[in-house]
C-alpha cells in the first residue's frame, strides 16, 4: 500500500509539472481573472491593489509547496490536493466575503443618508454642501465614501467622474440610483429632494422586505451550518467506539478518497443550502 501511495503521488508530481510546462497560457488567464476579481473587491474595502499579480504568484507558489509537501511528505496526494484547493479559494472566499459584507452595510446606511441629503437640499444647500455634510454626519463605512466623492470634487474633478468612480467602486444598485438622480438633476433640473426622497422611501420598503427574509430563514441558516459540523463530530465519536475503522478511513489511501469525496459533499451542500437561502428580493 506505502509503494502503491508513493507511486501515484510521483504520478501526481509528474501531471502537475506537466501542466506547469504546457499550461501555461490556461495559467494565465485564471491569474488574470483573479487578478481583475481581487482588484475589485479590494477597490471595495478601500484596499492597496499594488503588486497584487507578483503577491498572487508568491501565495500560489506557497500552495504549490505547502501541496508538494502533504503530497510526498505524508504520502497523501489526496490531502495534497485538498490542502491546494482550500488554501487557493480560502483568501479569496475570504476577500469576497469582506466586500460583500462592506457593500451590504453600505446599503443599508444609503437610504438613511438619502433621506438627510433630501432634508439638506430642501433646506437650501448647493448639491456640494449636502454631500460634504453626508461626509462629515454619515456613520462608516458610507461616510468614507461620501468623503472621497466631494475630495475629488474639491480638487477639480467632474462630479460625473467622481459618482462614476464611486459606482464601479461599490458596485451598488442602490448607489447607482442615487448618483442617476443627481446627474439628471444637474443635466435638466427638476426637484432633486422630491426624487431622492421617492428613492430612499423605495429602498427602505426593499430593506424591510430583506430584513423579514432572513429573520424568517435564520432558523433554517443555523441548521445549515449544524449540519455542516455533524460529519467531523461523528468521526470523532466513532474513533472512541470503533478506532480500528477509523484508523483505515484516516491511514489508507482509499479511506483518504472517502473523507476527501465526503468533505467535497459537506461543502458543496453548505454554499448550496446558503445559496438557496438567501432569496434576491
Amino acid at each position: 500500500m506505502a509503494s502503491m501511495q508513493l507511486l501515484i503521488s510521483m504520478l501526481v508530481g509528474v501531471c502537475v509539472a506537466g501542466m506547469a510546462l504546457t499550461g501555461r497560457g490556461a495559467y494565465g488567464g485564471v491569474i488574470d481573472y483573479v487578478e481583475r476579481d481581487l482588484a475589485l473587491r479590494l477597490k471595495t474595502l478601500r484596499s492597496s491593489t499594488a503588486r497584487l499579480r507578483m503577491r498572487i504568484n508568491v501565495w500560489v507558489t506557497i500552495v504549490a509547496a505547502v501541496s508538494m509537501a502533504l503530497t510526498f511528505g505524508l504520502q497523501s496526494p489526496v490531502f495534497g490536493v485538498l490542502a491546494a484547493i482550500g488554501l487557493s479559494a480560502g483568501p479569496w472566499l475570504v476577500v469576497r466575503r469582506a466586500a460583500n459584507t462592506r457593500r451590504e452595510r453600505i446599503e443599508d446606511q444609503l437610504a438613511d443618508a438619502m433621506v438627510t441629503f433630501s432634508s439638506a437640499i430642501r433646506a437650501g444647500m448647493s448639491l456640494a454642501q449636502a454631500l460634504e455634510m453626508l461626509a462629515s454626519e454619515c456613520p462608516k463605512p458610507i461616510r468614507e465614501e461620501f468623503g472621497q466623492i466631494i475630495g475629488e470634487y474639491k480638487m477639480g474633478k467632474p462630479l460625473e467622474r467622481t459618482l462614476e468612480e464611486a459606482k464601479e467602486r461599490l458596485r451598488s444598485e442602490n448607489f447607482v440610483l442615487f448618483s442617476a438622480a443627481l446627474l439628471a438633476s444637474r443635466e435638466s433640473g427638476g426637484k432633486l429632494n422630491e426624487t431622492v426622497e421617492r428613492i430612499s422611501k423605495s429602498i427602505l420598503e426593499l430593506q424591510r422586505l430583506e430584513r423579514k427574509v432572513r429573520s424568517e430563514t435564520a432558523q433554517a441558516r443555523k441548521s445549515a451550518v449544524y449540519m455542516s459540523m455533524v460529519p467531523p463530530v461523528i468521526v470523532v465519536v466513532y474513533g472512541f467506539i470503533d478506532p480500528e475503522s477509523v484508523n483505515l478511513l484516516l491511514g489508507t489511501f482509499p479511506g483518504h478518497l472517502l473523507l476527501a469525496v465526503a468533505l467535497i459533499l459537506n461543502v458543496l451542500a453548505y454554499f448550496w443550502a446558503v445559496k438557496i437561502l438567501n432569496a434576491d428580493i
